[in-house]
């Protein structure tokens, strides 16, 4: 069940952290090509797990990691300022792939239509030749 307030609150903290990543931090370990995928808060609203999408290599999404779990805390201080809420959520970042797998997928059926395509044209062109 989807409670609505949870929802709104989930949708402004990543307003939030989504601007501050991108305007304040300075740390150089965290990716420009960092974006948050989406934000989960418990709903006792103490927890927020955010789910952020890293483009590059793996030392890259590790440094970027490391980067945002050691601004946890500003990030956390900045949701505090941002939003009305009797707690402030305690920040947990994860590391999300689904866009990496899914341009993974999307290359590998491509290249099976690809072959597909390929095989059809090349029997395609063995049954003319046996008609004539």
């Amino acid at each position: 069940m989807s409670y609505p307030r949870v929802k709104r609150l989930s949708e402004e903290i990543k307003k939030i952290v989504s601007d501050s990543i991108r305007n304040e931090l300075r740390d150089p370990r965290i990716s420009s090509m960092t974006s948050i995928v989406e934000v989960d808060v418990t709903r006792d609203l103490r927890y927020v797990n955010i789910y952020v999408s890293v483009l590059g290599n793996e030392k890259e999404k590790a440094d970027t990691m490391e980067g945002l779990t050691k601004a946890s805390g500003f990030i956390r201080r900045e949701i505090g300022k941002k939003i009305k809420a009797r707690y402030t959520p305690e920040v947990i970042f994860k590391l999300d792939e689904s866009i990496e797998k899914g341009i993974y997928m999307y290359n590998v059926i491509t290249k099976v239509n690809e072959e597909n395509h390929l095989s059809e044209d090349d029997s395609n062109d063995t049954e003319d030749d046996s008609d004539e």
